[in-house]
């Protein structure tokens, strides 16, 4: 008997211990939403690199804004990659659909020498829950042969629909499609020059 008295406190410490645990992390990734422009068919090599975030979504957590002037990290809702890495990714694949061009790369690649570069510095990456997400950058593109250039800021902000973590990440893929048609719509005026 004096040993079950022993097992209870035991047992019952288990089992805090257990209902106590934490839930286990999310990851999510950014999509490429353009759809693909039947028409556009082009040979050109493209490289989106660099792009650059703000220090403050330099991180794996998700970042939101909850109040003026006031973040909060969510540790349970993370990026599965580098937040740079995956815009980059996201824009070379809305590229890929909107230029009509498999040859788009999202990074420097051996024996890849692009037509046109790609640079992107992302001032906001923002997130108001429930609400919407807002990406503003600048961006560069580059021709290689005879250096020509054209610039421009794309100021995208996209709803947020539904409440879960997964609706940010989508919002955000939306957003950064208006940011690849920018980009799209410079590449082809410069190839138009010659």
């Amino acid at each position: 008997m004096a040993r079950r008295a022993q097992l209870v406190p035991i047992l019952i410490l288990a089992l805090a211990a257990f209902g106590c645990a934490t839930a286990p992390s999310k990851f999510y990734t950014l999509e490429s939403t353009a759809s693909a422009d039947r028409d556009a068919v082009a040979s050109y090599a493209i490289l989106v690199s660099p792009v650059t975030i703000p220090a403050s979504v330099d991180r794996p957590e998700l970042v939101v804004q909850d109040a003026p002037n006031r973040v909060s990290l969510d540790e349970f809702n993370r990026w599965a990659a580098p937040l740079a890495d995956g815009i980059a990714t996201t824009v070379a694949g809305d590229l890929v659909k909107l230029l009509g061009t498999p040859r788009v790369t999202a990074g420097p690649l051996a024996n890849f020498d692009p037509d046109y570069r790609v640079s992107i510095e992302v001032q906001r990456f923002d997130t108001t829950p429930g609400e919407t997400v807002l990406v503003d950058a600048v961006w560069v593109v580059r021709k290689a042969a005879g250096g020509a250039v054209r610039s421009g800021r794309t100021v995208a902000s996209e709803p947020i629909q539904g409440k879960e973590y997964s609706a940010i990440a989508g919002a955000y893929s939306r957003a950064l499609g208006r940011l690849s048609s920018d980009l799209a719509a410079a590449v082809r005026a410069l190839a138009t020059r010659g």
